[in-house]
């Protein structure tokens, strides 16, 4: 790839830099920083389409507010690359999402102008409220400013947040980022116009004296407050935000800086709660993004000038590509089987199954709370749910999972996508925690296949059954196994003994098998699938624990309350005493990077694996 050059771009190391600059200036940075930003993306990977679309918005915002005295909040983060190139970071952009680098979302740790980690969705109202009423209580002047995508825009926890906010008393500033919605009518000079006046200072303290006058006169209050929404509502959409206590101003072309400065220099000096409507395009500026903004959501390295090119040879199939196709087949075989997703069709593995299952298919929005109790009652009326949802993502909606599923025992499937480590999102994605948080629950069961057709199996053992039931499997492919065409199942709560030795028994759950089977091969151990995290097989067990000298568990999972502390409280309710050595996550939230190198770093390969073994039970290594 070429090397270009970025003049203006390579002056800004802060956004005090930029704001240095002449007004004329901005729409030179700003195809500099979308050029920057596109090439930096390609030589790395990272999510490219919602980054291209925030690129005048990032300047805008950094020209016309102290930043970081002024707090942004972006939402979803994943949208934050302009902003780290502004803060300081562009030399270090290299290193995006790469072990030791920047991180691919907001982190506090990383920046002061990273006000708020959101690596998760929906958040920033209720985190910009809280820094506004924050900054209020300690005497200061500062603007909050959540930057909201309207995909986040779904979520209950954002619309809690406008409820708490309109009745606020402090200026709160909330920037809906609108890249998806069908504006009428279409954004333009007019609308231009009016959003600069709605945001004026004439027209608010006009519309605040008016409303004092008229207050005397309740009918004239009534004929004016209906003539203004009226008038409002032939130029822009309802004002759905203004009942929530908002002054609602936009909607405004995201990628016009004449339009965007001049209103958030007016907002700038509004009290109160207020909400700019901003349209955006993702993937703007870049043609092949703009034609296809899914396909270059999160990219791996491309060459701008191709684009994205389908791979030569078949890659290995992934475990989310095995649930789609199991979801299809079984959706095929049983008409009960609904499958419900919160926003993640692709990245779950359900595009086929909406195209041949529409009635069936429900993607309820980033909403992970609602997907769970929607699946409940659909449940409750004798259906079959089947929740895609990234294990990371179910954390969101624990309640739910206990109070709507668990305890009235309804028989709903969680597809447990992402288990475990995954690579460049770092700890924020990863799905650390579904073993400790799933297996306490009474009624839940848990499976964790070790392989791609077990993954199928399982998959077909857990809708079986009348309970509900988690399946969980990780990122990526797996060792390569085949997958057979049938829906068969496996035995419910129970495991297998893959490899005899003597001495140690190595039981290992989920796709920790491939490296166990290595290390055990190294040291003449057992190796046990264990399958089942709940119910365990204890029987498996307590025949193992009779035969070895000790037992190693082995989990791609927190080690607090995991799959290894559930033998040893089986072994203790057995009467079993047996040396017990747990492999598997440690207390601390693991960073982005190569998932491969981060499993070594934790002595989850099988070189670690057998390392770990010798150490703690002072074998010899063998002489060659």
């Amino acid at each position: 790839m070429p090397n270009q050059s970025y003049p203006l771009l390579e002056t800004i190391d802060s956004p005090t830099d930029l704001r240095k600059l002449q007004r004329p200036q901005l729409q030179e940075l700003a195809s500099e920083l979308r050029q920057f930003l596109l090439n930096s993306v390609a030589n790395t990977g990272g999510h490219l389409s919602s980054n291209l679309g925030t690129v005048e918005l990032t300047v805008a915002l950094h020209y016309v507010f102290n930043t970081p005295d002024d707090r942004l909040v972006w939402d979803v983060g994943h949208q934050t690359y302009p902003h780290k190139i502004l803060t300081g970071r562009r030399k270090r952009m290299p290193s995006l999402r790469q072990l030791g680098g920047l991180s691919g979302f907001p982190q506090r740790a990383e920046s002061e102008f990273d006000t708020f980690g959101t690596a998760h969705s929906s958040t920033s109202i209720s985190a910009a409220l809280g820094m506004a009423l924050g900054s209020k209580i300690k005497g200061e002047t500062r603007r909050a400013i959540a930057i909201i995508g309207d995909g986040a825009m779904t979520a209950g926890m954002a619309f809690e947040a406008l409820n708490n906010g309109g009745v606020a008393d402090c200026d709160l500033l909330v920037i809906l980022n609108d890249n998806d919605m069908s504006i009428s009518p279409p954004v333009g000079a007019l609308n231009r116009y009016l959003a600069q006046l709605l945001s004026g200072q004439f027209y608010a303290a006009a519309k605040n004296v008016g409303k004092t006058v008229l207050k005397g006169a309740p009918p004239l209050f009534e004929l004016a407050k209906r003539i203004e929404e009226h008038a409002k509502g032939m130029v822009v959409p309802a004002t759905l935000f203004e009942k929530f206590g908002f002054n609602y101003i936009g909607p405004i072309d995201g990628h016009d800086l004449n339009s965007l400065i001049p209103t958030l220099e007016n907002i700038k000096h509004l009290k109160g709660p207020q909400f700019l409507h901003v349209v955006t395009k993702k993937g703007q500026g870049y043609d092949l993004a703009e034609a296809d903004p899914v396909a270059y959501h999160g990219p791996g390295k491309f060459d701008p000038a191709v684009g994205l090119q389908k791979a030569k040879t078949a890659s290995a199939v992934t475990f989310t590509q095995v649930f789609g196709s199991w979801l299809c087949d079984m959706a095929a075989a049983d008409k009960r089987l609904v499958g419900i997703t919160p926003a993640m069709r692709e990245g779950s593995g359900m595009v086929e199954f909406e195209r041949r299952f529409p009635a069936r298919y429900f993607d309820v929005g980033i909403a992970e709370q609602h997907a769970v109790t929607f699946a409940a009652g659909l449940a409750a009326e004798g259906l079959k749910p089947v929740v895609a949802i990234y294990s990371t993502f179910l954390q969101r909606a624990y309640d739910q999972l206990i109070h709507d599923v668990a305890i009235q025992n309804l028989p709903v499937v969680f597809a447990l996508d992402r288990a475990g480590l995954v690579g460049a999102d770092g700890a924020t994605h990863a799905g650390a925690y579904d073993i400790p948080f799933v297996r306490c629950i009474p009624n839940m069961s848990m499976a964790c296949p070790a392989d791609e057709n077990e993954c199928r199996q399982l998959l077909s053992t857990a809708f079986a059954q009348n309970h509900p039931v988690a399946v969980r499997y990780p990122r990526g492919s797996g060792a390569g196994v085949a997958t057979t065409a049938s829906l068969e199942g496996l035995p419910f709560g129970k495991g297998e003994i893959r490899m005899q030795g003597s001495k140690i028994a190595i039981l290992s759950f989920g796709t920790m098998l491939q490296p166990a089977l290595k290390a055990a091969e190294a040291l003449g151990a057992t190796v046990v699938n264990m399958r089942w995290v709940k119910p365990l097989d204890v029987e498996l067990l307590a025949s193992v624990a009779a035969s070895h000298e000790a037992l190693v568990t082995v989990e791609e999972g927190a080690l607090m309350g995991g799959a290894g502390s559930a033998v040893l409280e089986a072994l203790q309710a057995a009467g079993l005493m047996r040396p017990v050595l747990r492999l598997g996550l440690p207390d601390t939230f693991i960073e982005h990077g190569d998932p491969v190198k981060l499993l070594a770093m934790q002595g989850l390969d099988a070189v670690g694996i057998e390392a770990s073994i010798r150490k703690r039970f002072a074998l010899e290594q063998a002489q060659a």
